[in-house]
């Protein structure tokens, strides 16, 4: 009995073997707007916590501390409120036409490639929360806080790949900018459920009334699709949903998930591209930076060092963002990997993956957010926050930056023995 022929096995699926056409563009605008932007915010961090601990300390709490807006509209905000609600709705913008545009034609598109990293911001945001939780149940600490270490900064991350990674594999990058884009959209999420007190659904409805308006004009050519009429309905969008409880910045997302990331022609490019490369670099050079000189200016006494060493709150933090960030991305990759039969792209090891896991432990815009949503502003567990954030995203930064700079010589080393030629006098057979 003649044997049956047998089937070709399925070609196994590898991760982080390639990007496509939309994927590439995506990293690339990144990596290309986003350097500056990291070290203008690693300067306004150190401007901060120079003024905080010099003797014009006072004037540094009198400028945060100074009500501006009309009193009228109840926008009579603090500068230091103006710069949490206000221009980091900017920079949430720019967050959400990224994420738009990773939906429509990046990884995100299609569940094949967007499974790693979403699995992967899962895990890296769970075991840092878990950790946080068991420091504070075991510490007698407070629970409130226990999302302030899921958080990964987007912008010291791309500043660190810069630097440290520039030979690492292209889809390996990309999934570490990935992983944030989710890691954000997840923040937001938790910002929104979590961090809302009280809801105005009147006002709340007017916000999303604003949104809608926003999204059918920004469709629109003509004046009607201009920044005379977009702006404005912005600007109200983000003051209905500031009256409604809600936090002002998640405004800044919606209006950005409306905006279409297909351009009308394939030469042409989509407006959520027009307009990241329009508000790109006034989130990366101006909102963060300013947010930074706002909420990193904690007084680094004794008293506060000594507070925040014994304090549960700052030790959950700091655990969660150097140790739980990456284990948790590890884990969950691995069980990707695992239970979906997939392997790694030769290109890439599991060593990658950890210096990628490091890398994320810098959780530092969105952490100081969400701690000072966590407590409220002046809180004594709030300085310890800021101190545990600044330290652990601190440590994160050296670590991983480290392992990337290890990684990406071997990366170096790799690609130069496969270009190297045989030499000719070596007998082959």
């Amino acid at each position: 009995m003649p044997a049956r022929p047998q089937e070709p096995r399925p070609a196994r699926r590898r991760l982080f073997a390639s990007l496509g056409p939309g994927s590439r563009r995506n990293l690339l605008d990144t990596l290309r707007d986003e350097k500056v932007g990291g070290v203008l915010l690693l300067v306004a961090t150190v401007l901060a916590l120079l003024w905080a601990n010099s003797p014009w300390a006072d004037t540094y709490q009198v400028l945060r501390e100074t009500a501006v807006g009309p009193a009228a509209l109840h926008l009579d905000l603090t500068v230091a409120q103006w710069a949490t609600d206000g221009l980091l709705a900017i920079f949430f913008f720019v967050v959400g036409l990224e994420l738009k545009r990773e939906i429509v034609v990046g990884e995100l598109r299609k569940p094949s490639t967007a499974i790693v990293p979403a699995v992967a911001a899962v895990g890296g945001m769970l075991v840092p929360a878990l950790v946080y939780v068991a420091v504070n149940v075991l510490g007698d600490g407070a629970l409130e806080g226990w999302a302030v270490p899921t958080a990964t900064d987007i912008a010291f991350v791309v500043a660190i790949l810069a630097v440290a990674g520039k030979h690492l594999p292209l889809a390996l990058r990309a999934f570490l900018l990935t992983l944030a884009v989710v890691d954000d959209l997840l923040a937001i999420i938790i910002i929104a459920v979590f961090y809302t007190d009280q809801l105005a659904l009147g006002w709340l409805g007017a916000a999303l009334l604003g949104v809608a308006a926003f999204g059918a004009a920004v469709r629109r050519r003509g004046w009607i699709g201009s920044p005379v009429v977009l702006l404005p309905l912005a600007i109200a969008t983000w003051a209905f949903m500031h009256a409604s409880g809600v936090h002002a910045t998640i405004a800044g997302v919606l209006l950005a998930l409306t905006v279409p990331a297909i351009g009308r022609t394939p030469a042409e490019p989509s407006l959520a591209e027009q307009f990241e490369h329009r508000w790109r670099p006034l989130s990366a050079s101006i909102a963060v930076p300013v947010f930074a000189l706002c909420a990193a200016g904690v007084a680094l006494s004794p008293a506060a060092i000594s507070g925040a060493l014994v304090d549960p709150v700052a030790q959950g933090v700091a655990l969660g963002l150097v140790i739980g960030k990456p284990i948790g991305i590890l884990a969950a990759t691995w069980l990707v990997a695992r239970f979906t039969r997939a392997s790694l792209a030769p290109s890439v090891g599991w060593s990658d993956i950890t210096a990628v896991g490091l890398v994320a432990g810098i959780g530092f815009t969105v952490s100081l957010l969400i701690g000072e949503l966590a407590f409220g502003e002046g809180a004594a567990h709030t300085e310890h926050l800021t101190v545990a954030i600044l330290c652990g995203s601190a440590t994160a930064a050296v670590i991983g930056g480290i392992a990337l700079a290890v990684r990406d010589r071997h990366h170096v080393r790799r690609d130069l023995l496969v270009a190297e030629p045989a030499d000719p006098g070596t007998p082959t057979g």
